[in-house]
């Protein structure tokens, strides 16, 4: 199942959303050399990468695939816009922008900033804390782009997602409710960590989970009554009030 859009129409143009997936493309270019060298990608990941032993300060225990000493705390931000192959880019940016411009458009663009960090912080600390003397480094905005799939169920769970299927020969797109697609992406997760040993066979399913559930708790506080509200009934607000409340 891969969502390929939705049916949820938005009142404000999704600035943040954009400028979240240039700041995550620029740092694959500039910072990562677009995964072209071997050497500047790990190098990168190493240095801004999550690394759960360096946050805790406990004692590192297996696999050390970086030399340790470098970002602490900091890397909780610094590993949100790191990514570890075009494919895994491609796919968080994919996810972001379907998802990313109604949560903007409920909350508008400034709370949506402060929405998106704070909640990639939690899902990094949930994986840091789950697994505090690992010394494998943590990069993506998946923790992140989880809470604003829990914040978009809680708020559209019956808008319709145009979601691909493939399974053998059957190809087919096919509409369902984001309650459904979404239910069936973090039941995933859930699955996936629990069946998959501690690394997570390289995939942080507990930062997926914890900013899930980070995103459905926090939109509670963040979301703009009156944008929710009328996008809900399929009401346009007059310009002056989108305006006026767009971007807080």
């Amino acid at each position: 199942m891969f969502p390929l859009q939705d049916d949820n129409p938005t009142e404000l143009f999704p600035v943040i959303t954009l400028l979240l997936i240039a700041a995550c493309v620029s740092a694959w270019w500039f910072l990562q050399g677009a995964g072209l060298s071997e050497v500047s990608l790990t190098n990168s990941v190493c240095a801004l990468g999550a690394i759960p032993v360096e946050v805790t300060g406990a004692a590192a225990s297996g696999e050390r695939p970086c030399e340790l000493g470098g970002f602490t705390w900091q890397a909780l931000f610094s590993s949100m816009f790191m990514h570890g192959s075009w494919m895994h880019l491609i796919g968080n940016m994919w996810f972001l922008w379907i998802f990313g411009n109604n949560v903007e458009d409920s909350m508008g663009h400034l709370r949506f900033l402060l929405f998106y960090v704070l909640s990639g912080l939690v899902a990094a600390l949930a994986h840091v804390f789950t697994d505090p003397s690992s010394a494998i480094p943590m990069v993506g905005a998946s923790g992140a782009i989880s809470a604003i799939m829990g914040a978009y169920l809680v708020l559209f769970p019956r808008a319709s997602v145009y979601t691909l299927f493939i399974i053998v020969v059957f190809i087919r797109v096919i509409p369902l409710p984001a309650w459904v697609m979404l239910g069936y992406w973090i039941a995933l997760q859930v699955f996936s960590s629990v069946a998959v040993p501690a690394a997570g066979g390289g995939v942080a399913y507990v930062a997926h989970i914890g900013g899930f559930l980070a995103g459905a708790v926090l939109i509670m506080f963040f979301r703009n009554p009156k944008l929710v509200a009328a996008k809900r009934s399929g009401i346009r607000l007059p310009r002056s009030e989108i305006q006026h409340g767009g971007w807080w």
